[in-house]
């Protein structure tokens, strides 16, 4: 059963990690009005595997997120 903890606990960890790298590397200034926005991939998996902490940053610092770029 620790074992199984601990799994959970490096794959929260790797998650984390990676939308963290996700984000900072894809943000890009619209210049239409001014704000930063963190441009996802235009994938699904990449959409729905990192949606859900979309939504909790949004919330806790109010970056915006687009899929794909801006037209």
């Amino acid at each position: 059963m620790q074992r199984f903890f601990v799994i959970v606990l490096i794959a929260g960890a790797v998650y984390i990690a990676t939308y963290i790298w996700l984000r900072a590397s894809h943000v890009e200034r619209w210049d239409r009005d001014g704000h930063n926005y963190v441009i996802l991939p235009q994938s699904r998996l990449v959409y729905y595997v990192y949606r859900p902490l979309t939504y909790v940053d949004a919330h806790l610092t109010g970056m915006r997120f687009h899929i794909g770029p801006h037209h």
